[in-house]
């Protein structure tokens, strides 16, 4: 047996979680085994197994023409740090309890430091039309290179700081700019802070004015674009008291709602019943707010309207060359 792939020595932050892969070669193909030795004086190694340190350990194996095995663990601690060893052999009596196998496991090591994670104190200020963002690492890191600022994919500020406060200036008012922004410190491992800009829900309507025939179903929908995301939906309709939600208890109602979207289905809509206005409501744990959407509902025979306009203008057109060629008198010569 041989290693075509070695597990690699990391560093990581309490809370984190780390994976060691490890790949090797044989025939017949080798078994992979993980074992760890931790960092007190008298410790010995010890295997792991998949679900080992209160399930904290996952070990994914494939045996299919080589040997892969990835071990990754959950929510690290400082006691996770030591040597972690890849042991790899195809001796058919490797487990065996009293022969010694033949062949001796080869071996293939890597060390993984666990760091204890520095707490980030994250706030955000507004003054004069502008959000100030802030991140303050509350011990100092010893070797912090430098700072970014991040809002989803986008990297909104780079410097090359070696401090523990860094800050990020926006200019507008917070319901234009909710959403969740981290301070990244360039150290080793990254370590992250999360700023969150929260406000109630910025409802919008996707089309303030919908049209549907009667007969058909409506469609109308709203959707929330700020943070933090919508826990409860409601519609309502003009004239049905704001108390009073739309509920399906006519059969007509089809409410669909999910996270920061809901659509509001009205069956075999109806002129009398169905014109009118609907708000959508959306509530989460900062407050509320809603749009409106019009609604016309059409007669079936709106779209036929025009073309009988056409028919009514030859028939009249028809009928007034009809009459004057009627009354044309017989010894009028034509041009």
């Amino acid at each position: 047996a041989g290693f075509i792939k070695s597990p690699l020595s990391q560093k990581r932050l309490t809370q984190d979680s780390v994976e060691l892969y490890c790949e090797a070669i044989g025939n017949p193909i080798p078994e992979i085994q993980w074992w760890f030795e931790g960092n007190e004086p008298n410790e010995t190694y010890a295997q792991l197994w998949d679900g080992a340190r209160q399930d904290r350990v996952k070990i994914n194996a494939t045996y299919n023409l080589h040997s892969t095995s990835t071990i990754s663990i959950a929510n690290l601690t400082s006691d996770d740090s030591g040597m972690y060893e890849c042991r790899a052999s195809n001796d058919p009596d490797r487990n065996h309890l009293s022969k010694s196998p033949k062949v001796k496991w080869i071996r293939s090591q890597a060390n993984v430091f666990v760091i204890e994670r520095p707490d980030i104190t994250a706030h955000v200020a507004e003054v004069s039309g502008k959000l100030i963002l802030t991140c303050n690492m509350s011990a100092p890191y010893p070797a912090i290179t430098g700072h970014k600022w991040v809002h989803g994919d986008k990297v909104l500020n780079e410097d090359r700081n070696a401090t523990a406060f860094t800050s990020y200036t926006i200019n507008g008012k917070r319901e234009e700019h909710s959403g969740v922004y981290e301070c990244v410190y360039e150290t080793n491992p990254v370590i992250k802070g999360q700023v969150n800009i929260s406000v109630p829900p910025q409802v919008m309507a996707y089309k303030k004015s919908e049209h549907g025939n009667e007969g058909d179903t409506g469609v109308l929908t709203c959707k929330n674009p700020s943070f933090p995301a919508v826990t409860t939906w409601s519609w309502y309709k003009n004239g049905h008291g704001v108390s009073a939600p739309l509920e399906n208890a006519s059969g007509r109602y089809i409410i669909k709602s999910s996270g920061n979207k809901t659509e509001l289905r009205i069956l075999k809509l109806n002129i009398e019943e169905d014109t009118g206005d609907y708000f959508c409501n959306a509530t989460n744990s900062y407050g509320s707010g809603d749009a409106t959407v019009n609604l016309r509902v059409r007669s079936r025979l709106a779209a036929l309207w025009p073309f009988l306009g056409i028919v009514a203008e030859v028939l009249v057109l028809v009928t007034i060359i009809f009459i004057y060629e009627k009354r044309r008198k017989p010894d009028e010569v034509p041009d």
